[in-house]
């Protein structure tokens, strides 16, 4: 489980393909915190460190993995949002993530308002909602939803979260990743079948 605050930007430094799965190797400097088997949220993905060396850490993406999310178009030297998994009796200050990526979006829009920055993001609709001044997570960052349609939402990005995160990345075209308030899912689910 994860915050959606994100502790610090990693690198690509490697790829490496084996068979249908990928490793990364990433460049970070909570490398000297991880151990094995710890889960990290990469983009949003929960993945597990299998390799630590130096200052690099391995995690590896099933083919899955690589189909339902951006992984597949991450290419070395590019930034990935990272957070360490939450501590119990820690402080919760985003919202309760998963790491389960729900679907891609496409950024449709980014506009600059006054020292903020809106993103526009539209989505396949699979069932999945969007609320206003409700939460989502994008790329592994706990947002605040600020205009919502059936297939498109809007989040207003702060200069810290801007410039601290992949977000000053995020152009028109860019692929994210999403993951929906696990609350929502479930009271969505619950009001289309018959209990």
């Amino acid at each position: 489980m994860f915050t959606g605050i994100v502790e610090e930007l990693g690198e690509v430094e490697l790829i490496k393909l084996e068979n249908q799965n990928k490793h990364f190797i990433i460049k970070a400097n909570m490398t000297s915190h991880l151990k094995i088997d710890q889960s990290v949220s990469h983009n949003g993905i929960c993945l597990t460190v299998i390799d630590i060396n130096k200052n690099t850490y391995t995690v590896t993406a099933i083919n899955e993995t690589l189909q339902k999310t951006n992984l597949n178009t991450l290419q070395i030297g590019d930034k990935v949002n990272l957070e360490r998994s939450m501590k119990l009796g820690s402080r919760i200050d985003g919202h309760i993530v998963q790491g389960h990526v729900d679907q891609t979006a496409k950024c449709v829009n980014v506009s600059e308002e006054k020292g903020s920055h809106f993103f526009t993001f539209e989505f396949e609709q699979k069932n999945n909602i969007t609320v206003e001044k409700g939460s989502i997570c994008v790329n592994g960052v706990s947002l605040t939803v600020v205009n919502s349609a059936s297939n498109k939402f809007s989040v207003a990005i702060i200069p810290y979260t801007f410039h601290n995160t992949n977000f000053h990345e995020i152009k028109k075209g860019s692929i994210v990743n999403l993951e929906f308030d696990i609350f929502g899912k479930y009271i969505a689910k619950m009001l289309t079948k018959k209990i």
